[in-house]
């Protein structure tokens, strides 16, 4: 068995099928949160071509300072929040969530009804009243829920 060496653009490629399928454009997504270290699987991916982030939020500017230096990330792109995220770059096509899992239901609270495909970190939620809202909110909107496990990689 063979592993993929990205396991965030595998999962990525999940989301977007048929828009990799159809074309061959880098997939844009956005990024909320940085707190979680897996976040650091998306800048690598850049690199390839295969992922543009085209906006990150982050409310902590000294966190989002960090990470824009250490990858080269421009600050401008990077908000305080995703009202301003989505007025500045418009809708991704997927986003990821490397923020606490706090924020997980409002992440999916707030694309899925854009029809933004969602792909959070683990644990999916903090209970399964979140959980079960988040699925509700997933089937509603017809979008992909995915959560960051490692094994799905393989």
């Amino acid at each position: 068995m063979q592993i993929m060496k990205s396991p965030l653009l595998l999962s990525f490629c999940l989301l977007a099928t048929n828009f990799l399928t159809a074309q061959t454009d880098a997939l844009k997504i956005s990024i909320i949160g940085l707190s979680h270290t897996h976040v650091h699987w998306v800048f690598d991916s850049r690199k390839r071509g295969d992922i543009d982030v085209i906006g990150i939020v982050e409310p902590d500017r000294q966190l989002a300072a960090r990470f824009a230096e250490q990858y080269d990330y421009p600050m401008k792109h990077i908000y305080p929040d995703t009202e301003s995220m989505i007025r500045a770059c418009g809708l991704p096509e997927a986003v990821a969530a490397f923020g606490t899992i706090y924020d997980h239901l409002e992440v999916v609270e707030t694309f899925a009804p854009l029809s933004v495909d969602v792909m959070v970190e683990k644990p999916l939620a903090v209970s399964v009243k979140h959980a079960r809202k988040m699925a509700a909110l997933a089937k509603e909107y017809n979008i992909h829920l995915i959560t960051n496990y490692e094994t799905s990689w393989y």
